[in-house]
């Protein structure tokens, strides 16, 4: 039951939530605006491979700089820590709109890499913030709303992207009129996001005293050792760097499942991306609803097992009539999405809610570290599928893996779901 009081700060905390959110948010959309714009024309060149190595270089900052991250977060006003980051995106843009129009790819991968740091930086500040500004009965809600505006931003970026490379025509100095809509388009955001990141609320440090981590990887690995203290967050943090792998594989199989196997456009290539997307925002709405109070962990397992099941699903849709195929993967990717989503929210909202103030932001580094170490790997895995069979039997193949480790956490849930 919430109180009156709990009920007053969570109406004062609104607005400052609406301006971390909507910053949050820009630097989102920014990043897979431009993601999918450099990753579709890789995919129409014939060289899906770039996808993984953009995807690599992209998150490669999460896992060597998880421990400086998570001390900033902690050490510094988490506001200090996300204005820096958004001047960091706008110095990536910069480079990324150069990169976008010359076809340089160098200087893409350079975006990347600078939007990697910046992201690495953003996130436990960010992530650590909601717990400061809500009562923990409603973090869980706040993270749904905040998933729904990321959710937005992300199938916005995505869809725009495959929008704004197929304008045609040629512009300024002859570079395609698609490109130049990318680069105009992703400087303009991150200049209102740094506009905007100066309303996020003053707060002050949560331990100005912690000493910084100069083993690097080395210190998260041991922080993440230590979590075996706590059975629950362990188990909670390996289902998160879980769902992250299988959502990014899926992202990185849809542009040549889109384009290169069933001869879609651009556009509607992204437009599969979108209805995941959508997809992810209503089940992490239901998941906030249904997965509260101890057993919160309950709807883990089936929402993890249906997963699995629509993916393998994918890997039947070449065998249906021609006039069923794009029907069948926009009801298929949208259903994954939605399960994906029931399982998503409820996990990042435990790994934020479960550690001690003084420790949220080494511990939310900690859970980036594995999540996008994950996420590494399925750059490197989409690779292979890519390369030795169709995108829809790719989705099958790690659809079967995905079954598997469903069925794992689902016992595990039930064994520590009271510790």
């Amino acid at each position: 039951m919430t109180g009156a009081g709990e009920i007053e700060a969570i109406r004062l905390a609104h607005g400052r939530f609406t301006c971390m959110t909507t910053t949050y948010s820009l630097g989102v959309f920014n990043d897979n605006f431009y993601k999918q714009a450099a990753l579709l024309l890789a995919v129409s060149a014939g060289r899906p491979e770039m996808q993984g190595y953009a995807l690599a270089i992209f998150t490669l900052p999460f896992v060597l700089l998880a421990a400086p991250a998570g001390w900033m977060a902690d050490r510094f006003s988490k506001r200090t820590v996300v204005i820096g980051a958004k001047w960091c995106e706008l110095i990536a843009m910069l480079f990324g709109a150069v990169g976008i129009c010359s076809g340089d790819w160098l200087l893409i991968f350079s975006m990347l890499a600078i939007m990697g740091i910046q992201a690495t930086f953003f996130s436990p500040a960010l992530n650590g913030s909601i717990p400061e500004l809500y009562p923990a009965g409603y973090v869980p809600r706040a993270n749904a709303i905040l998933r729904i505006a990321v959710t937005f931003a992300i199938l916005s970026g995505i869809a725009l992207g495959g929008l704004a490379l197929d304008i045609g025509g040629t512009g300024f100095y002859g570079f395609p009129q698609g490109r130049l809509a990318v680069a105009g388009g992703v400087i303009a955001v991150a200049l209102l996001g740094l506009a905007i990141s100066t309303g996020v609320p003053r707060r002050p440090a949560a331990d100005p005293a912690v000493r910084f981590p100069w083993s690097g990887p080395v210190a998260t690995f041991c922080k993440l050792w230590a979590t075996r203290h706590d059975p629950l967050l362990a188990l909670t943090i390996g289902a998160s760097a879980f769902i992250w792998f299988m959502g990014s594989l899926q992202i990185l199989l849809i542009n040549p499942l889109g384009i290169l196997q069933f001869g879609l456009s651009k556009t509607l290539t992204s437009y599969l991306i979108v209805a995941q997307m959508v997809g992810i925002g209503l089940g992490g709405l239901l998941g906030s609803f249904i997965a509260n109070g101890q057993r919160w962990h309950r709807p883990l397992g089936p929402a993890a097992i249906i997963f699995s099941l629509l993916m393998i699903a994918v890997a039947g849709v070449p065998y249906m009539p021609p006039t069923m195929h794009q029907s069948a993967l926009f009801i298929l990717v949208a259903a994954v999405g939605i399960s994906g989503g029931v399982f998503l929210i409820p996990v990042e909202s435990f790994i934020q809610i479960r550690p001690a103030p003084e420790e949220k932001g080494a511990i939310l580094a900690v859970n980036n570290f594995v999540v996008f170490t994950g996420v590494l790997l399925s750059g490197l895995i989409s690779n292979i599928f890519n390369a030795l069979c169709a995108p829809t039997l790719g989705f099958g193949l790690a659809g079967a893996l995905s079954l598997a480790v469903s069925g794992w956490f689902h016992i595990m849930y039930k064994q520590k779901g009271d510790v």
